[in-house]
């Protein structure tokens, strides 16, 4: 039965005599019994790294509700993998208890999780410095991705993943799940159908720039973290446990900080309801104490994007237009003119893409091949946004950028800055 791939033995049921006799050792519940949806229907996942967003992922919270991908009866998750010998088994030991035994695998390298010809998608929840490499490896090996945002560190990167998922027809959702959130869907749908008039102004409350560098003196490695792999494609410095586990999100090498943290969930929001998920802004001006008190972006159309505080210091956006403002958190809902809340989008009105879970969202792109609520090319525009913020932030002065192109106009030093040097063998192909 080893022999014998998963799908194809259920199907090798053998008719005699007009009945259907299958292997008694064959579970009701893989049938369908009870409700539930034989094996050779669930899409069957791999996880890669099960640090705080992986368990997330994995066994659900508030913004991955129904149990996470594990608690789902569409689903089964065979294998995890983690460089962190800890999470690794920490993680094998919920999805046995889940499934009632010992079959999770538990991989330290990914490329052992990516043979698996058994794995249909799979979910990575890496740090921030491994999705571009760990996406385009899975589209190679014929897997369908989710991946935890950002989707890139750089945006050379996010292009090349984008062209990647195209190059190999892989699905690929990236976890930015305000798009699949009824209040951001309907502030959007407010502000494109033009309820707010013009736009001016948009206000996205999120954190600033990562620290350049991690100065921490070195420390021994612990016995339960591979060191070298957990740095994968960013330089090379001793171990220090201000970086690792936690920590690493604070410091250029690994992240893009806040303006990529969060910033990737509010500027995306911005860019969607600016109807902006093929293009950006044009220009882009870190804040100098003159004319350009904070970080500005603007577009073409002479909309602005701001990086400022909106009027509850949370993460948030506010849309501010020649009739009308709208505002939107995780928490809050706030219009100008206030019956603008209760407003009804009209079937000939722009009516934005609908998904109410993300999770649901993409595992029906995986079963029907169609584009997800963010899929790699909406998410490469809208981490443009924040690594271009931080680009400014960086150089301190400002860049004119062409978003056809994806370049700086006329600035060799800013086009440098597009992408980094890669740590041998993880270089991007």
């Amino acid at each position: 039965m080893t022999e014998i791939k998963r799908r194809e033995f259920f199907k090798r049921s053998v008719s005699i005599a007009g009945a259907i006799v299958l292997p008694t050792l064959i579970p009701g519940s893989a049938l369908g019994k009870n409700g539930r949806l034989p094996a050779s229907d669930r899409i069957v996942l791999g996880f890669i790294g099960q640090g705080g967003q992986g368990t997330n992922q994995l066994i659900g919270t508030r913004w991955a509700p129904k149990g996470g991908f594990m608690g789902r009866e569409d689903t089964h998750v065979v294998a995890v993998c983690d460089v962190n010998a800890k999470r690794l088994q920490a993680a094998k030991q919920r999805v046995d208890e889940k499934h009632g035994n010992r079959d999770c695998a538990a991989y330290h390298k990914f490329e052992d999780l990516y043979a698996r010809k058994d794995i249909d998608a799979v979910v990575i929840a890496t740090g921030d410095r491994w999705h571009a490499s760990l996406a385009m490896a899975a589209a190679k090996a014929g897997k369908d991705i989710y991946c935890e945002k950002p989707s890139s560190l750089t945006i050379s990167e996010a292009r090349a993943v984008a062209d990647t998922m195209r190059r190999y027809g892989r699905i690929m959702q990236v976890g930015t799940q305000q798009r699949s959130w009824h209040e951001f869907r309907f502030a959007c749908e407010l502000v494109r159908n033009g309820y707010i008039g013009v736009v001016k102004k948009i206000t996205v409350n999120v954190g600033g720039p990562p620290t350049l560098y991690c100065n921490a003196p070195a420390e021994p490695e612990p016995d339960w973290l591979d060191w070298d792999r957990w740095l994968g494609p960013s330089p090379w410095r001793p171990y220090t446990s201000k970086i690792a586990p936690g920590g690493w999100y604070a410091y250029r090498d690994y992240s893009g900080g806040g303006m990529t943290n969060w910033g990737a969930h509010m500027f995306d929001i911005a860019q969607w309801g600016l109807g902006m998920d093929e293009s950006g802004p044009v220009e882009i001006n870190p804040p100098d104490g003159k004319e350009y008190p904070i970080l500005t972006y603007r577009y073409a159309n002479g909309a602005l994007l701001v990086r400022d505080k909106i009027s509850r210091d949370e993460p948030g956006v506010r849309f501010e237009g020649s009739e009308g403002m709208v505002e939107v958190s995780r928490n809050h809902l706030i219009t100008e003119p206030g019956y603008l809340k209760r407003q009804k989008i009209g079937r000939d009105e722009i009516n934005l893409y609908k998904s109410l879970n993300h999770q649901n969202d993409f595992l029906q792109a995986v079963r029907t091949r169609r584009r997800p609520a963010s899929d790699a090319d909406v998410a490469r525009r809208s981490i443009t946004v924040c690594h271009l913020g931080n680009i400014a932030y960086y150089l301190k002065r400002p860049l004119k950028w062409n978003p056809d192109m994806e370049k700086f106009i006329d600035d060799p030093a800013a086009n440098r800055m597009l992408d980094r040097e890669k740590r041998a063998p993880w270089k991007i192909a």
